[in-house]
């Protein structure tokens, strides 16, 4: 079973995309993606992609539409996985500007060294602490580029203490906003 979603911007505006439907997966709703990527309109041509938790895989799809270089998708789902990249096929992408990895995003981001990018989308379960354990990874590796940015969603406003343990001197919540049951918004480095 699928659900359906439309790409806001770029080459593939007003495209529709289907997602898995299973309990893990929430796609960010049409008018945070269009927030976020209003937003980024500067900063997502050229840049370098994350997704972690990908869901829907909406997120860095749109990135795509907008330009972006390259996008690393991950997700445990093997079911979400063969859906986004059935959207990239059908959408026709490019298939060297993006790549698809099955994997729990926690420990594929610990593995991580050497590779640093430009934006990382964090959509991570509600009630988890996974957040802040990917703040306090991507930190600790260096694996976000200088002037980059980390979008989040999450159930509650970002505090200081949900960056993680030392970490508020490493991030800074740069924007945030509400939308329905959704917080949302960018971190970067001070």
């Amino acid at each position: 079973m699928s659900g359906s979603l439309r790409i806001i911007g770029g080459r593939w505006r007003s495209r529709k995309i289907k997602f898995a439907i299973e309990d893990a997966v929430r796609p960010s709703p049409d008018r945070v993606r269009e927030t976020l990527f209003n937003w980024l309109s500067l900063d997502i041509a050229g840049a370098s992609c994350l997704e972690l938790f990908a869901g829907s895989g909406a997120l860095s799809i749109e990135a795509l539409s907008r330009g972006a270089k390259d996008v690393v998708i991950v997700d445990s789902s093997a079911q979400v996985l063969r859906q986004i990249k059935s959207n990239l096929d059908t959408l026709e992408a490019d298939s060297k500007l993006w790549h698809c990895v099955r994997s729990d995003a926690i420990a594929w981001l610990a593995a991580q060294t050497g590779q640093a990018w430009d934006i990382i989308f964090l959509d991570p379960p509600f009630s988890s602490d996974y957040l802040s354990k990917c703040l306090q990874i991507i930190d600790e590796q260096k694996l976000l580029k200088s002037k980059g940015f980390i979008y989040f969603e999450s159930a509650n406003p970002l505090t200081k203490g949900d960056l993680g343990e030392g970490s508020e001197q490493h991030w800074l919540v740069y924007r945030q906003k509400k939308s329905g049951a959704v917080h949302y918004g960018l971190i970067c480095q001070p």
